[in-house]
C-alpha cells in the first residue's frame, strides 16, 4: 500500500516493479509494466487528493495529460496533471497545489503541472496547438469528476469546431519534427517518440479521428504485413518502454549500445533484428499517417464559396483507373473480382502521375482482387513495367502496395527483405528500400540500355536473395529464374535475369580489386557473362543504379571511370552487336497490298487487352504519321509496331492496348485515316489537346535523357538510327512527322514499348545527302518530339 504522507513510497514501489522481486513475477513484461504503472500514479494520486480534500464536491479536480492520461505510463515519463478549480478561494487553492507538487518534487519525479479554471485551460487550448493537443488525452483521476468532464469536452467540441482554421499548422509541426528527428525506419539510433513512424505520429491520427476527420486506426488490408497499426503502436510502446528500464531514465531516442539488449528482453532477437521489427512498426504507423492526412484534408468542412464548388470530377488514367479528388481510386465500373491486373494498373498510374492511392481502394483491391494466373498475361507484365519506369513515384507507389499486404501477393519473395536492416554501415536504406531506390535510379539509365524492361527488373530483384541462407547472389539468381518464368519472361530473358542477379557485383568488385591491365582480368569477366554483350551493357547500368542507392559517396567519378573502362575493354574482346532487320510480311498481307486501296482491320491479340492493327495504304510521306496519330487519337496506345511495304503499298502493322474500355471500330479507323491522308484532320493540334487534357497537375518530365545511335547499312544512302526514350501521347506519329520534314523516308521500322520506354529503329532513306549536318537536322527534330528531363538548376557558388 501506497503511503500518503509523501511520495518516497511511489518512488520505492516504482523501482520494485522495475526490478523485480514481486511474487510469483519477479519481472513485469513491458505491457504489464505500463499497467501497474499507471495504477501505481493513480493510486497515489487519489489516495493524495482524497487527503487534501479534493472531493466529488470540492469544485477541485486532478487532471492526468501526457502518458497517464493516455494510460500508457513508462517507467521514467514525466507526470503530466492539471490542478483544475471552480469558484474556489485562491489561497485555498494554492494551499491543495503546494501539497500535491511538492511531495513529487521532493521525490525526484518529473512534473509538469498547471493550476487553471476550465475556461483558462480552453484559452490556452485555443491559443497553444502543443497544449491543445495534450488536453485532447485528458482523463479525470480524483475529484470533482463534472470539472473534468466540463473541461475534456470542452476542449474536444473546440477542436472539432476550429480544425479548419488549425490544420495547416498541425500538418506544418508534424512535417517540422519530422525534419528534426528523420525516419525511424531508416535511422541508425531512432528517435522513437519523435521520428516519422513513431509514438507522437499516433497520437495526431488520435487527434484527427477526435475532430472526426479520420479513423484513428485506418484498416490497412487482411494481408497486412506486420499485423497492423495496432500492432505497430504496441512494439513502439514496448521498444521505449524497456528503452526506459534499460536506461535508467527517460530515454526516447534508441542506441545501438542498447538495441541487444532490448532486442533480447523483447524475445525479438539482436539489434538486427529490433531493427527489423521497429522498420515494419514505423512505416506501417507513417503510411497510416499518410492515409489519415489526406483523408483529413478531404473531409475538411467548406467555408463561404468553396461550400459552393462541385464535387471534384473523376479523370480516366487507365482501364478501370481515375483521378478523383487528388487520389487514384477505381472506375465505377471496375470490377476487381474479375480483373487480377488491376493491382498493377492502379499502382502504376500512381506512379507516374505522383498521385497517392485511395486507402479505401487498396482495401477494396486486398479483400476483391484474384491472383495473377502464371505465367503473368503480357498486361500485367507491362504494366509492372510502367511501374518500375516511373522514377520515384514507384517508391511511393510499391510502399503503399506494400503496407496493405498487396506487393507481397504480387511477389511472395518480397518477405524475406522487407524491413531487412543493412549489415553494414555503407547502407543507408533496409534492404527492400535499396530496391526501390535502385530501380528509381535504373529508370534514369533506361536508354542507355537496348532492354530497358531488363533493367528495371533486374533492379528490382538484384538483392532478392538477402535475408537467406547462402551467397545472396547464387540465391537470389534461383530466384529470379522463378520470378521470371512466372511474369511471362521468354527464356532468354529469363536466363538473362537470373545472369543479371548472380552477377550484379561482378563489375564494381572486379574494377575496384584487380588490374584492370591485365588481359586475364578482362578475360575472366568475359567468361563470366559466357561473351553475351547484352548483358554486359545492363550490368554496367545495374552497378551504377545499384551503387547510387547505396549511400552518398558510393558511386563517384573514381568508380565510375574504373567500371568504365573495366566495360571498354570487355567490348574489345566481345563481338558487336546485330543489327536491327525488318519483320517479314504475311504473304496474305502482300496480296491486300497489290489490290491497292486503304485497308485496316483489327484483331484480338495475345493479351486481354492487346489487339493487332493492320494498315495498308497507298504510300507516302506522311502516312506513317497519319496511321499512328489516328491510333492515339481513339486512345490506342501503341506497345509495338512494324513498318514495311510492297510496290506502291506501305503495309504497317501495329500492336495496341486501349487506354479505356473497347477498341474502336476499325471502319471509323478506315475513314479517319482517309481523312488524314487528305488533309482533313489537323493530327499534331488534336494530339497536343489530347495530351494536354490527359494531364494531371505540372508538365511531367522523363526519367532519362533520349538517346539516338546510328548505324551504316549494305544498301547506299540508308542508314540505321535507333531510338531509346520514354513514351508520350502519340510519339510514333511526331516522328513520322519529324522525319518527314526532314525528308527522310522511312524504309522499314520496328518499335517497340516496354513499360513506359521506347527501343525504336528506323531505316532512313537519305539518298546521297547522308552528312553529318543531315544527321544533325534529323536529331534535332526527333529531340524536341520525344520527352526529356528536367533542366537541372544551375548550381549557385559563392565568393567571399
Amino acid at each position: 500500500m501506497v503511503q500518503s504522507n509523501g511520495a518516497a513510497d511511489l518512488v520505492a514501489a516504482r523501482k520494485q516493479l522495475l526490478e523485480g522481486g514481486l511474487p510469483r513475477n519477479p519481472r513485469l513484461d513491458t505491457e504489464s509494466l505500463r499497467a501497474a504503472l499507471v495504477d501505481l500514479y493513480e493510486l497515489w494520486l487519489t489516495t493524495k487528493g482524497q487527503e487534501l480534500g479534493i472531493t466529488a464536491d470540492s469544485g477541485l479536480a486532478v487532471v492526468a495529460v501526457g502518458g497517464l492520461g493516455r494510460k500508457e505510463m513508462l517507467p521514467y515519463s514525466d507526470l503530466d496533471l492539471v490542478l483544475l478549480h471552480d469558484d474556489v478561494d485562491p489561497a485555498r487553492v494554492a494551499e491543495v497545489a503546494d501539497q500535491l507538487w511538492y511531495p513529487l518534487w521532493d521525490a525526484h519525479i518529473k512534473l509538469d503541472h498547471s493550476v487553471r479554471t476550465v475556461p483558462q485551460a480552453l484559452r490556452v487550448a485555443a491559443d497553444d496547438l502543443i497544449a491543445a493537443m495534450g488536453m485532447l488525452e485528458a482523463r479525470h483521476i480524483v475529484g470533482d469528476a463534472a470539472l473534468s468532464t466540463l473541461l475534456i469536452g470542452g476542449v474536444r467540441r473546440e477542436w472539432r469546431t476550429g480544425i479548419r482554421g488549425r490544420f495547416d499548422e498541425l500538418i506544418a509541426q508534424a512535417e517540422a519534427r519530422w525534419q528534426r528527428s528523420g525516419e525511424i525506419a531508416h535511422r541508425a539510433e531512432p528517435d522513437l517518440k519523435n521520428g516519422r513512424g513513431g509514438l507522437r505520429d499516433i497520437q495526431l491520427l488520435d487527434a484527427l479521428a477526435i475532430a472526426q476527420l479520420t479513423d484513428a486506426m485506418p484498416g490497412l488490408g487482411p494481408d497486412v504485413p506486420g499485423g497492423g497499426l495496432k500492432t505497430a503502436h504496441r512494439r513502439l510502446l514496448d521498444v521505449r518502454t524497456e528503452l526506459h528500464r534499460v536506461a535508467g531514465r527517460a530515454r526516447d531516442q534508441l542506441r545501438a549500445q542498447d538495441a541487444d539488449e532490448i532486442g533480447g528482453a523483447l524475445r525479438i532477437g539482436d539489434r538486427f533484428d529490433l531493427a527489423r521489427t521497429l522498420s515494419d512498426s514505423a512505416r506501417t504507423v507513417s503510411y497510416s499517417v499518410d492515409v489519415g492526412l489526406r483523408t483529413a484534408a478531404n473531409a475538411l468542412p467548406r467555408r463561404g464559396l468553396a461550400r459552393l464548388r462541385r464535387m471534384p470530377v473523376r479523370r480516366p488514367l487507365d482501364e478501370g483507373v481515375v483521378e478523383h479528388a487528388g487520389e487514384v481510386v477505381l472506375a465505377r465500373d471496375a470490377r476487381p473480382q474479375r480483373d487480377p491486373g488491376l493491382i498493377l494498373r492502379v499502382a502504376a498510374a500512381s506512379a507516374q502521375t505522383g498521385l497517392p492511392m485511395s486507402a479505401t481502394t487498396l482495401n477494396r483491391l486486398s479483400e476483391d482482387a484474384p491472383e495473377l494466373r502464371e505465367p503473368w498475361p503480357k498486361d500485367a507484365l507491362n504494366d509492372l513495367l510502367v511501374l518500375l519506369g516511373s522514377g520515384r513515384g514507384v517508391i511511393n507507389a510499391i510502399e503503399a502496395l506494400d503496407r496493405t499486404g498487396l506487393w507481397g501477393r504480387l511477389l511472395p519473395e518480397w518477405g524475406a527483405v522487407r524491413d531487412l536492416p543493412p549489415r553494414d554501415a555503407m547502407h543507408t536504406w533496409t534492404v527492400d528500400r535499396h530496391l526501390m531506390e535502385t530501380v528509381a535510379y535504373a529508370s534514369a539509365l533506361s536508354t542507355r540500355v537496348a532492354r530497358p524492361d531488363l533493367l528495371a527488373l533486374g533492379a528490382l530483384l538484384h538483392d532478392i536473395g538477402k535475408g537467406r541462407a547462402g551467397d545472396h547472389s547464387v540465391v537470389g539468381a534461383e530466384l529470379a529464374t522463378h520470378i521470371g518464368r512466372r511474369l511471362g519472361l521468354w527464356p532468354q530473358d529469363v536466363r538473362t535475369l537470373s545472369a543479371m542477379v548472380r552477377h550484379h557485383l561482378l563489375l564494381p568488385d572486379t574494377a575496384t580489386r584487380r588490374d584492370l591491365a591485365d588481359p586475364d582480368t578482362v578475360q575472366y569477366v568475359v567468361d563470366a557473362l559466357e561473351g553475351d554483350i547484352q548483358l554486359l551493357e545492363l550490368l554496367h547500368a545495374l552497378a551504377e543504379a545499384d551503387s547510387l542507392a547505396t549511400g552518398p559517396g558510393v558511386w563517384g567519378d573514381w568508380k565510375a571511370s574504373l567500371i568504365g573502362d573495366l566495360v571498354r575493354r570487355c567490348r574489345l574482346v566481345l563481338t558487336g552487336e546485330a543489327l536491327p532487320v525488318p519483320e517479314p510480311i504475311a504473304a496474305e498481307l502482300l496480296t491486300k497490298a497489290e489490290a491497292g486501296g486503304v485497308h485496316v482491320d483489327l484483331r484480338p491479340a495475345d493479351g486481354k487487352y492487346t489487339y493487332t492493327v493492320t494498315v495498308i495504304a497507298p504510300d507516302s510521306p506522311g502516312l506513317l504519321s497519319d496511321s499512328a496519330g489516328v491510333l492515339a487519337l481513339h486512345s490506342l496506345r501503341v506497345l509495338a509496331a512494324a513498318v514495311g511495304g510492297a510496290g506502291e503499298s506501305a503495309i504497317n502493322t501495329f500492336v495496341v492496348s486501349p487506354k479505356f474500355g473497347d477498341p474502336p471500330d476499325p471502319g471509323l479507323l478506315r475513314q479517319e485515316l482517309i481523312r488524314a491522308i487528305a488533309g482533313d484532320l489537323d493530327l499534331p493540334a488534336l494530339l497536343a489537346k489530347r495530351e494536354r487534357d490527359a494531364a494531371i497537375g505540372p508538365k511531367p518530365f522523363a526519367q532519362a535523357e533520349p538517346r539516338l545511335i546510328w548505324s551504316s547499312t549494305s544498301t547506299p544512302g540508308q542508314v540505321l538510327l535507333e531510338l531509346r526514350a520514354e513514351d508520350r501521347i502519340g510519339l510514333l506519329s511526331r516522328l513520322a512527322t519529324a522525319f518527314a520534314a526532314c525528308e527522310a523516308n522511312v524504309r522499314w521500322a520496328k518499335v517497340v514499348t516496354m513499360g513506359s520506354a521506347v527501343v525504336d529503329a528506323f531505316c532512313l532513306d537519305l539518298g546521297p545527302d547522308d552528312g553529318a549536318s543531315r544527321r544533325a537536322r534529323i536529331e534535332k527534330a526527333v529531340l524536341e518530339v520525344v520527352p526529356r528531363p528536367a533542366p537541372k538548376k544551375p548550381e549557385v557558388t559563392s565568393t567571399t
